[in-house]
């Protein structure tokens, strides 16, 4: 059989996930060392709150084991429309409300949902590695508006209004954003919101995921904003606030045109998402916050301690970012550098290096549309992450 001919043109083209990527080849490398420091996923290293399980359990002894309703448990529902309420000011009925398999299964279906072949979708750059092979699987182009650490990652209203054309469909960005860390402010909010006002088919696509590990000021979504009403998708999840990655459940709220459309696809492709887990969901978000809360403060202590040690190594540029709980350093300085083997000229040379000279995974930062940095996960203990970056700092003092 011809493999080569059996795949279709649109997997052949798709990039393999950079996180999942290198997450794989540190537990390969961890087969033959016991000393191997993975910082590359994005996954909470605590447990879900105990609360959590034993709602799940109490649901699965009380029968919840059979098909969901597409769209979602009208319980499940119910609660993520108070949450929307009490943490974001966004009024919405049950049906503009929508529960995935993950939100990324969420932002899957939007596009999906949307997008023609050829319409352009402007992605705020660094992005999450997924954007943009899930934008053009939908048969989209990708238009990246990149801002540097020098913007603090975050990309301005004129720089926004340049990127706009009769094509552009959807803008999509994440805030907090993975993998920058970095937060959009109310105030930028509104600035890039009167330039998308004046475009009136373009729809904003709001990745707020990390929402609750915000260490500024409070979260603000982009779709209370009032001119802005009916033109915004807010996409979130239980994964990172509530340490659920593996339940595999997002959700999303927006005009009631593109819910019933997500609906409509998700039910010829997974159908609904499993019945204990958004029962458990529904538990997670209406209970006590307090566990989230203990969480992002011992992600902003860790954040406190990443920025410190990195400050220490000569080359590398960290910003100081507000939210998730990555840090995307600048190490371009290194570029044309050589430790008398190896010669770094791009973001994959850096962490290719640094994995198989010092045993700690990162993700190069083209990946995320940004080749001069790279992404650290400081999901992790304080010993591993002061581990890490000793081995990191020592290994770098040979380029020159």
């Amino acid at each position: 059989m011809n493999v080569s001919h059996m795949l279709s043109d649109r997997v052949k083209s798709m990039e393999e996930s950079a996180t999942i990527k290198m997450s794989a080849k540190a537990r390969e490398l961890k087969t033959k060392f016991d000393d191997v420091i993975s910082l590359s996923l994005g996954e909470p290293d605590f447990g879900t709150p105990q609360h959590i399980v034993d709602a799940a359990k109490k649901a699965l002894e009380d029968g919840y084991t059979k098909y969901t309703p597409v769209p979602g448990l009208v319980e499940f529902r119910e609660a993520i429309q108070a949450k929307f309420k009490r943490d974001n000011n966004l009024d919405y009925s049950l049906q503009e409300i929508i529960v995935s398999n993950g939100a990324k299964q969420s932002i899957s279906n939007i596009c999906q949902a949307i997008i023609e072949d050829g319409d352009e979708v402007i992605i705020f750059t660094p992005y999450w590695v997924s954007y943009s092979d899930i934008v053009k699987l939908a048969g989209g182009t990708v238009i990246p508006v990149k801002a540097g650490i020098d913007q603090d990652f975050k990309v301005t209203a004129k720089q926004l209004e340049e990127a706009i054309t009769p094509r552009t469909k959807a803008i999509l960005f994440s805030s907090p954003c993975n993998p920058t860390g970095s937060v959009f402010t109310q105030q930028e909010l509104e600035a890039l919101a009167d330039v998308i006002a004046a475009h009136k088919n373009i729809l904003v696509i709001s990745d707020e995921i990390y929402e609750f590990i915000n260490f500024g000021e409070k979260h603000y979504s982009v779709g209370a904003i009032e001119k802005l009403q009916g033109r915004v998708a807010t996409v979130n999840g239980m994964a990172k606030g509530f340490s659920m990655t593996g339940w595999r459940l997002g959700y999303m709220c927006g005009p009631e045109w593109l819910v019933k459309a997500c609906s409509k696809l998700q039910g010829q492709v997974t159908s609904g998402a499993n019945a204990f887990g958004q029962k458990a969901a529904s538990e997670a978000l209406l209970a006590d916050l307090s566990p989230t809360h203990q969480m992002k403060e011992a992600f902003a202590k860790r954040r406190e301690l990443v920025i410190e040690l990195f400050s220490e190594i000569e080359g590398i540029q960290c910003n100081h970012p507000k939210g998730a709980f990555y840090v995307f350093p600048d190490i371009s300085s290194y570029f044309g550098k050589s430790d008398g083997h190896i010669t770094i000229d791009n973001s994959e040379d850096f962490c290719e290096a640094i994995l198989e000279n010092t045993h700690v995974a990162l993700v190069p930062g083209v990946a995320f549309g940004d080749d001069n940095c790279f992404r650290l996960s400081y999901a992790a203990s304080e010993d591993d992450l002061r581990e890490a970056i000793s081995r990191i700092k020592s290994y770098l003092s040979k380029f020159k």
